[in-house]
């Protein structure tokens, strides 16, 4: 199963970046390419970064540059989706800080790959989405990007900026850990106006790899210790979601991310949603290989998970912090 996003055919799961430099001890350049090479060689062709995925000098965008210059016959085999317009102080998306943005992002890549798609990582509660909009609209047209999509908003603001220009992609984050965008309306919005959803974090920010099970295995600098789902008093408590859907990894025979990864999949054909593509990250070619084999639950399966999400709720929000207050806007 393939879909399409921004003119370009993509797979049924893609590949985030974040992971790759945005971390304490960022993977060294070489490793990375290995890494991210291994993701397209399994199907892997929608990737997903960032301007801010790590300092101004060292992130997504000097990653890819470095990818592209050791490998430039795949720059027309990937379609690559930035997020931008935020830093330090949040979300900056005046019609001045998208030319920023974007120039920047241009002048990183060098040329050496062009930019799919194009989103402000958050709505700018100061400026309206419209503004925001136009002003992306306008590399668009001038053939220096090739799409637009927008990243952690309600269903109204999507309305509203599809109504300026066709939105490419709408990125959420969305696993079994974080189900809202079956019931806020983002789902239903997006299937009506034929979008598609990126799902961001599928294994719930390693919860669902099997690998956390304790706050110590969280390294220290990792900005996942202050989130409110992995705080002392919830730690626990969250665990047991993640038990379950082991028991149910063991009884098929695959791993528990290939679980996790196999359900947002199974997302996209449920009535009244749009197709949706989970972006895991790893950092392991082991990772990748596993995150990318295509595993498809059957009826009864989806039916057991279901029971354990009715039965066994997430507890404590998404993000905590300056962060939270740049949710579903």
């Amino acid at each position: 199963m393939s879909t399409m996003i921004a003119g370009k055919r993509v797979g049924p799961i893609g590949f985030g970046l974040m992971g790759l430099t945005w971390r304490p001890n960022p993977t060294p350049y070489d490793e990375a390419v290995t890494v991210m090479k291994t993701a397209l060689e399994n199907g892997a062709n929608f990737w997903n970064g960032a301007e801010f995925y790590g300092p101004p000098t060292a992130n997504s965008l000097q990653l890819l540059n470095h990818y592209f210059t050791k490998h430039p016959e795949d720059k027309d085999n990937i379609v690559l989706s930035i997020k931008g317009c935020f830093g330090a102080a949040g979300p900056d998306c005046s019609h001045e800080g998208v030319k920023k943005s974007i120039e920047n992002c241009l002048k990183v890549l060098d040329g050496k790959k062009s930019i799919n798609i194009f989103k402000p990582a958050r709505v700018d509660p100061k400026v309206d989405i419209e503004e925001t909009v136009a002003a992306i609209a306008e590399y668009v047209k001038a053939g220096k990007i090739g799409g637009i999509g927008l990243s952690e908003v309600n269903a109204r603001t999507i309305r509203r900026a599809h109504a300026v220009h066709p939105i490419s992609a709408v990125e959420v984050e969305f696993s079994l850990f974080s189900t809202d965008l079956k019931s806020n309306g983002v789902g239903a919005t997006c299937a009506e106006l034929g979008i598609p959803i990126v799902a961001y974090s599928p294994l719930s920010r390693g919860f669902l790899t099997g690998q956390v099970r304790s706050r110590d295995d969280i390294p220290e600098g990792d900005f996942r210790k202050a989130l409110p789902r992995f705080q002392p008093d919830v730690f626990d408590e969250n665990l047991k979601l993640v038990d379950e859907i082991e028991k149910i990894a063991k009884k098929k025979g695959v791993t528990p991310p290939q679980i996790a990864i196999a359900w947002v999949c199974s997302q996209s054909e449920t009535p009244g949603l749009p197709t949706i593509i989970p972006i895991p990250g790893a950092v392991k070619v082991a990772r990748v290989t596993e995150n990318l084999a295509h595993i498809k639950l059957n009826e009864s399966e989806l039916a057991e998970i279901q029971q354990v999400l009715d039965r066994i709720p997430v507890t404590g929000d998404r993000y905590g912090g300056p962060l939270a207050k740049f949710m579903n806007l």
